[in-house]
């Protein structure tokens, strides 16, 4: 496991297809950045309520998936092309668990939940077919909540420091949320990781309950 890039950035005015709008997705590649509880010195997002906060202090995203967006698109993409703080090497959503907790730097984080992509994805990379690509996959990234603050750098190394037990990846919650919700065995098995995020449980204990309406 390794930083490929560290990424930080205040939202800016942005434009796509002529149109204009705000977004923190556009971040500057730098060599180092302190770790707060809520996000980095520097970061920031436009939409609080659905983006930001303790428990998406941190945005990862597997590099392993740039060369096959970039072969499915036949474009270049610019990292951070998913507007993540840290894009990362051997830590694919397959491999990654909510609950694990890795020290990175002087920081300690905690894996906390899937990222549940917005259009913003598409106007950045100028790519229509983005968004639902990203859904499709699940290759979405994922977002940890700062166990300890600190510093990290751009060399910093990646240690896992606990495994959670149960063991329920990235991949699997976002594919049970976006594609098999209607498998209440596996909706409860990841409701039983209490480390996951508050957003996630609330949609997740939506969709038992549309299941018993």
């Amino acid at each position: 496991m390794k930083i490929i890039q560290l990424s930080v950035g205040k939202p800016k005015n942005l434009t796509y297809q002529s149109k204009n709008y705000v977004s923190g997705i556009s971040k500057d590649t730098v060599p180092e950045a302190f770790l707060a509880k809520d996000c980095f010195n520097g970061d920031g997002v436009a939409n609080p309520e659905f983006h930001g906060g303790e428990e998406r202090a941190v945005c990862f995203y597997p590099f392993e998936h740039y060369a096959m967006w970039e072969a499915e698109f036949k474009s270049q993409l610019k990292i951070p092309a998913f507007g993540e703080n840290l894009t990362v090497d051997g830590m694919r959503e397959a491999e990654v668990f909510i609950g694990d907790i890795y020290q990175i730097g002087e920081a300690v984080i905690q894996i906390s939940q899937g990222r549940i992509p917005c259009s913003t994805i598409s106007k950045h990379n100028h790519e229509d077919r983005f968004l639902k690509r990203v859904f499709e996959t699940g290759y979405t990234g994922y977002f940890g909540k700062v166990l300890k603050e600190g510093m990290i750098r751009q060399d910093s190394e990646i240690i896992l420091i606990d495994r959670h037990p149960l063991e329920i990846s990235v991949l699997e919650a976002n594919q049970t949320l976006f594609h098999d919700f209607r498998n209440e065995d596996r909706i409860n098995n990841i409701l039983k990781v209490n480390e996951l995020a508050e957003a996630w449980k609330i949609q997740l204990n939506k969709k038992l309950d549309a299941l018993h309406s």
